[in-house]
């Protein structure tokens, strides 16, 4: 099992490496999930994915897509998109990925993915917590 330190790194490139391990079979725990950070605007960010928690479905609004406020389990719905979950490989590739708001202390050291650090980054960023705190998740619910 893989284990990736997403503290201070950019989601996306983590989610596109992670999307990779996984499809070629590897297990993989994604750890410190709250501290990744998107690029950009982040009233813009936070403004999306309210849009996309708050879209219904007309007709039956249990089918409408779930997007959930918990941080870990945002990062994991977010690197499911990555991934082509409508097919059997993907979904036996989601099935393999393990989402850690915290490190674990069963787990030994993280690593850090290559070029996916924030350190370069010279735009606005959000964190996943801050982001989550925006859409209403308190800690103590």
């Amino acid at each position: 099992m893989k284990i990736i330190d997403a503290k201070g790194c950019v989601l996306g490139r983590i989610g596109a490496r992670v999307a990779k391990m996984l499809l070629s079979g590897e297990e993989v725990a994604l750890v410190n999930a709250g501290e990744a950070i998107i690029s950009g605007n982040p009233q813009a960010t936070t403004e999306k994915y309210a849009a996309r928690r708050s879209a219904k479905n007309k007709a039956n609004p249990e089918h409408s897509p779930h997007w959930p406020r918990r941080p870990d389990l945002l990062v994991r719905r977010m690197l499911r998109g990555m991934l082509p979950y409508r097919t059997t490989r993907g979904r036996t590739a989601f099935k393999r990925l393990k989402v850690y708001s915290s490190q674990p202390a069963e787990f030994g050291r993280a690593e850090v993915l290559e070029g996916t650090s924030s350190s370069r980054l010279r735009t606005r960023f959000i964190t996943i917590n801050e982001l989550c705190k925006n859409l209403g998740f308190r800690v103590g619910k």
